[in-house]
């Protein structure tokens, strides 16, 4: 049996929870990039129910990721502390990337405990945050929590998730297979212990969700990772060609970790759309040291 624990969110009761949190503080974050029609809800209903009704969440933090849209007003006249990734600790310089907000929420963020949901939820609930908290407040061995749900797509329950099933999965059974009962590896849903988080080298762009989890492996063994069920789970989807790039860092810090390759700061993705003329795009794969040195 994996030494990975397994729950689903209703384990816990919201009083039971507010009890175990006693004086530890909890910061949900939330980045995004160009998600005005979404973030506000996420937001708003967080702060309702988890905020103003029982306080089991702290401060609520939107990390906005260079947005061209109205995420940030959004975010804020929902109840967010919204801060401009660019704007978070300038003289460490700025990165394009999900997992660079995550880096910078940490010089911006209060809680010793950390939970990410991702900003273009459409089919979700309020009981993800506390299903994510109940390992880290009741179960003292674990460091990181990650959430899986179900992920019904146009075409089928799969639909949500090429990435995983293509890419992640398959690394994860050749080069790391402690981690193999993992349901959804590179869900944006999790939960962490702040002081491990500023411990782990961050990449800045799609590769956080794997690196976090094969990096508190490597030094702490899987039974400092728990994942719970969070039901069902919906959001925008990319096109295909974007996916091609979030492959690409993913592959590139898999193979890092795995000490197959060299870290490098970029990668040239060549890519054909219909026609043989190609386009080339350098995707980035920078990775942050541990946070804990600029703390």
């Amino acid at each position: 049996m994996s030494p990975i624990r397994t729950a689903r969110w209703a384990d816990w009761s919201l009083a039971d929870l507010v009890d175990a949190k006693g004086a530890t503080r909890v910061s949900l974050v939330v980045p995004a990039r160009n998600e005005a029609g979404t973030v506000g809800d996420v937001v708003g209903r967080v702060r309702e129910r988890l905020v103003d009704t029982v306080s089991l969440v702290d401060e609520i933090v939107v990390i906005d990721s260079d947005s061209t849209d109205a995420t940030y007003d959004v975010a804020t006249s929902a109840g967010a502390v919204v801060h401009r990734a660019s704007e978070i600790r300038p003289d460490l310089g700025a990165h394009p990337g999900k997992g660079e907000a995550m880096w910078k929420s940490l010089f911006v963020t209060s809680g010793d405990l950390l939970v990410f949901m991702d900003a273009d939820l459409t089919d979700w609930d309020t009981h993800f945050v506390p299903g994510l908290l109940g390992p880290l407040l009741t179960w003292p061995e674990v460091r990181l929590v990650k959430g899986f749900y179900e992920r019904p797509g146009e075409t089928g329950p799969l639909d949500g998730g090429r990435v995983t099933e293509l890419v992640a999965r398959p690394l994860i059974s050749l080069l790391f297979p402690d981690l193999r009962d993992l349901v959804q590896p590179l869900a944006g849903e999790w939960a962490v212990r702040r002081s491990h988080l500023a411990s782990l080298p961050v990449p800045t762009g799609y590769a956080v969700e794997l690196a976090a989890l094969v990096d508190t492996a490597a030094a702490l063994g899987p039974g400092a990772i728990a994942q719970v069920d969070l039901g069902t789970r919906a959001h925008g989807h990319q096109p295909l060609l974007d996916l091609g790039a979030m492959a690409v860092q993913i592959v590139a810090a898999a193979l890092a970790r795995a000490g197959c390759a060299a870290g490098t700061d970029s990668a040239m993705l060549r890519q054909f759309l219909p026609g043989p003329e190609p386009m080339d795009r350098v995707v980035g794969t920078v990775e942050r040291p541990p946070a804990e040195r600029y703390l």
